[in-house]
């Protein structure tokens, strides 16, 4: 150790050591070998220009000091040489002065050069052979390695003192309890050398290399390489030595290192540079990063460059021979990367990007958990026999993410851009393929964005839980309930699940418009990212969305159990017509107008204002034939016809739900509107044309939705009697035309014939009591068919219902009267009826003529709609195939409405006794 400290203490006199100085971790400028000037080298380890020694210049290659022409160079590996005089002459090699033998050193005959007698350091002239020139080999003596002389002052060295070709007078520094990689033939031979060099001799080649070997290391922070480069940081001085870790300080926050204001235009090109060094530590330059340069895939070069664009989320993997990439990089490569930037001056600066290496976590006290450099394909440190020999296992860069966080102009804790890599090990070169994926990924702070979405959740929950106590409410007195029962609570469970599935929507869809617009939309400076996949934001967004669908089929299914179990009557207004005698006969009355309007009522159950052939049809041709579905790319590229050539983001859950639910709702809403703007008005519109076909036929319709709630639809004839001739039916319809009879209307000059209605209790067990023969008739035809009387008990409750609805609507019961009246807009706003029916029933009136359609498909178009939004959105999300899921979707429609199809048919013919084999 004593002759280690009296060689530092020459070293210091030799050179100035105020020169040099190791970069912290910061930004600094950017600077190339060659722009030094004449009088300073550049440093590898700092990546900056330090001032050479007296009579010395830069070298050709700007990398070290050489020195000026009459002086003689001892160099042991550091930039910084020292510089003699000469009296005599220099050697060729500059490393010793030689005295002449004639009076000026010089050497005038033809074909002369000067050979240097390296036994007494003399220099005679010699005349070369013709078939060679300038200092062939082995005409001269050539000098033996520049450690041998400063240890032993010959080119002798002890086996204890040599190591890897270089001469050390101490060694004992380099031992330690730890081992190199086992059987490598590169760790074995320079690891020790390597950092004895470093430390010793200042040798910056050296340095590199025991920096290098500690990133080879399969130990890591826990290798021997690791120790000797923690036992050479640690010496004093060494301005050679690369940093290996990112910052020195542990407690600092990355994003503090970073410089502030940094802003990328979209798409535009991160400017990215890499330093690169090979095995040995010799520098090999600076490089721009383009596509290819860090990505072990092999793809075009546009595809590849498209990883670089700014706002573009890039994601490659591939499976490559291990032979393919030995033949690429026959020896390891180590890289640093920067981003390179101009300052508020316009001056050139660079910014290393920090290297998370996940095969290498180290909690070392002082230092950060990231490092400077990496590799892509090391063969090298497998070798055991020779450096010749092939490798008995490769180890390769399997995965490297460049995250890149959002907004770069003011980076918090987080570093704005950080590359995180990992290594893999391949024991059979020769055979294993390398599973290799690329990465390049955007993210920013989610707290906001959690914190949002939980407010909005929060009071749209709440105006859920409040919009359901009233719905509960309305439902309870629409039921008769006084008291809370467990079917108040059941209804409130089905109206809080059916208000919460569009309480999800909403969100889920408020939350897919706003991140189109938000992160789409940035026509400059680019200062938002899209959640982070598998990110906490995105997996709430997924969340959310499942539930959204399983609520909506929830109260989809509500709605389709209170549809197929309303109870509906028939009132045949017709009476016999008088025959021989001025007598009546019943059946005289034909029943063919009651089955006709049974089976139009029939027709109009599954009815809905859209086709969803045409909607599936209208959404794959915008989303796939034109190419809309390709906006949903992580990237800032909106071309629906990206091209073949051009790379393609992956897509984002939450753009690709936004876009697919957007245009599902755009085209639902657009065939909606043109139904009831244009279809019903123009063409065809099937419920008001119901409402006719009833005053035609003389058959009112009396729906009992809840237990006192309902709808009724007035089809009393005016004329009196509708089973007539065709010419009389002409001639009826003439006289509406002209005027010349009374309007349809329940009351006396009204044309209103629909309504909705709440009951008494009176009626209502009153009808109970007609409906009860009914119910007890339909439990024997379901144990055991034909019982006695069965026809005859039916028809009797049959006629005694018609009756009875007859006369309660002509006001013949005083006891169970009704009024007609308007609802008040409020209550039309909540679907709430403020005054309880007590003494009388209430009817209110419809002026629009289709309230009894919320007993239809008809009236359902939104939570129908919401609901194939929903079903198509989460069917294609998990598929990523826009044609399955609409095949899917298609075939769950029909199979609803199928099924809601057959149950109201026979709900149909059990209420109203008309046979199931007339409606067709």
């Amino acid at each position: 150790m004593a002759s280690k400290s009296l060689f530092y203490l020459a070293f210091i006199s030799f050179f100035p050591v105020y020169c040099v100085s190791q970069n912290t971790g910061t930004y600094f400028p950017f600077v190339q070998p060659t722009s030094c000037n004449q009088t300073a080298f550049f440093n590898s380890a700092s990546f900056q220009c330090n001032v050479c020694g007296g009579n010395q210049h830069r070298s050709q290659s700007g990398l070290q000091c050489i020195c000026n022409p009459g002086f003689n160079v001892t160099d042991l590996g550091s930039p910084i040489v020292k510089c003699s005089y000469c009296t005599g002459v220099v050697s060729l090699d500059q490393r010793r002065c030689l005295q002449c033998t004639n009076e000026n050193c010089a050497c005038t005959g033809a074909g002369q050069i000067q050979v240097g007698n390296m036994v007494d350091l003399t220099v005679t002239c010699t005349t070369c052979p013709q078939t060679t020139v300038g200092n062939p080999s082995g005409a001269t003596c050539v000098l033996c390695q520049e450690t041998f002389y400063y240890v032993t002052g010959n080119c002798s060295c002890l086996p204890t003192q040599l190591r890897g070709g270089l001469c050390f007078s101490d060694t004992s520094s380099s031992s330690s309890s730890d081992t190199e990689p086992r059987n490598s033939i590169w760790f074995q031979s320079y690891l020790e050398s390597g950092f004895l060099a470093c430390t010793i001799y200042n040798n910056q080649t050296a340095c590199q290399l025991l920096t290098n070997m500690v990133i080879l290391s399969p130990g890591g922070m826990n290798s021997k390489a690791y120790n000797l480069y923690k036992k050479a940081s640690q010496t004093t001085p060494l301005p050679f030595l690369p940093q290996l870790f990112y910052s020195s300080d542990a407690a600092l926050p990355l994003g503090q290192t970073a410089p502030r204001g940094l802003t990328f235009q979209r798409n535009t090109k991160i400017n990215f540079k890499v330093v690169k060094f090979d095995a040995s530590g010799h520098f090999l330059g600076w490089e721009d990063v383009t596509g290819g340069t860090l990505q072990l895939c092999p793809d075009t070069q546009k595809r590849l460059n498209a990883a670089y664009l700014f706002g573009t989320t890039y994601q490659q993997s591939c499976s490559v021979q291990v032979t393919e990439l030995l033949r690429r990089f026959p020896e390891p490569v180590f890289y640093e990367l920067f981003l390179q930037y101009q300052d508020s001056q316009g001056k050139a600066m660079v910014w290393p990007v920090p290297v998370r290496t996940l095969n290498q976590q180290t909690d070392t006290p002082g230092f950060s958990r990231d490092l400077r450099r990496f590799f892509l394909v090391d063969g090298l440190t497998g070798r055991s026999g020779s450096l010749t020999d092939q490798p008995q296992y490769v180890t390769y860069l399997s995965s490297l993410a460049l995250s890149i966080n959002m907004p770069t102009g003011t980076p918090g804790t987080l570093p704005p851009f950080q590359l995180t890599v990992e290594y893999s090990k391949v024991n059979d070169p020769s055979l294993s393929p390398a599973q290799i994926l690329f990465a390049v990924t955007y993210s920013m702070n989610e707290a906001t964005m959690k914190r949002d979405t939980t407010i909005a959740m929060g009071v749209l929950g709440a105006l859920s839980v409040l919009l359901a106590m009233l719905e509960t409410s309305s439902w309870s007195r629409r039921a008769g309930q006084q008291y809370i029962t467990l079917s108040t609570i059941v209804k409130f469970i089905a109206f809080l699940i059916g208000n919460l599935g569009n309480t999800f929507f909403l969100v889920t869809f408020g939350t897919g418009i706003y991140w189109l617009i938000a992160f789409k939309g940035q026509r400059t400076t680019v200062d938002i990212a899209l959640p982070s996949a598998g990110g906490t934001v995105e997996m709430d967004f997924k969340i959310y969305l499942y539930l959204a669908f399983a609520f909506k089929a929830l109260q989809v299914i509500h709605v389709l159990v209170v549809q197929v179990t309303i109870s509906i009557f028939f009132i045949d207004w017709e009476k016999p017509k008088n025959t021989t005698g001025g007598r009546s006969q019943g059946s005289s009355v034909s029943a063919w107008r009651m089955f006709f309007v049974a089976n139009e009522w029939n027709e109009i159950q599954t009815m809905r204002k859209l086709n969803p052939l045409l909607q599936l049809f209208a959404v794959l041709l915008i989303l796939q034939v034109i190419g809309v579905e390709n906006i949903a790319a992580r990237d800032l590229n909106l071309a629906v016809q990206p091209g073949v050539d051009n790379y393609l983001s992956p897509w984002s859950p939450i753009l690709r739900y936004g876009i697919t639910a957007s245009v599902w709702l755009a085209v639902g809403l657009v065939q909606v509107l043109f139904f009831v703007v244009i279809y019903e008005r123009v063409l065809e519109d099937k419920i008001r044309q119901f409402v006719d076909l009833c005053a035609m036929s003389n058959v009112s319709v009396f729906i009992l939705m809840h237990r006192c709630y309902g709808f009724y639809i007035h089809g009393r004839s005016v004329h009196g009697h509708a089973d007539v001739g065709i010419d009389a039916i002409r001639a009826n319809l003439r006289k509406e035309e002209e005027n010349l009879c009374a309007l349809r209307g329940l009351e006396a000059n009204s044309d209103i014939q629909t309504f909705e209605f709440l009951l008494t209790e009176k009626v209502r067990y009153q009808l109970d009591r007609i409906m009860l023969p009914l119910t007890e008739a339909s439990g024997i035809m379901n144990r055991r068919a034909g019982a006695e009387g069965l026809q005859e008990q039916t028809m009797k409750a049959f006629h005694t219902m018609n009756r009875f609805l007859s006369s309660f609507f002509e006001h013949v019961h005083k006891d169970m009267d009704y009024i007609v009246k308007d609802k008040l807009l409020l209550e039309r706003v909540m679907n709430y009826e403020f005054q309880q029916p007590i003494e009388r029933s209430i009817f209110y009136n419809d002026h629009d003529g289709t309230v009894f359609s919320e007993v239809l498909y008809y009236s359902k178009e939104m939570t129908l709609l919401l609901f194939d939004t929903l079903l198509f959105c989460i069917i294609n999300l998990g598929t990523q195939n826009l044609v399955l899921a609409a095949i899917l979707t298609y075939v769950i429609q029909q199979g609803l409405q199928w099924v809601r199809y057959l149950i109201s048919r026979w709900n149909l013919a059990s209420k109203t006794l008309v046979d199931e084999c007339f409606l067709i």
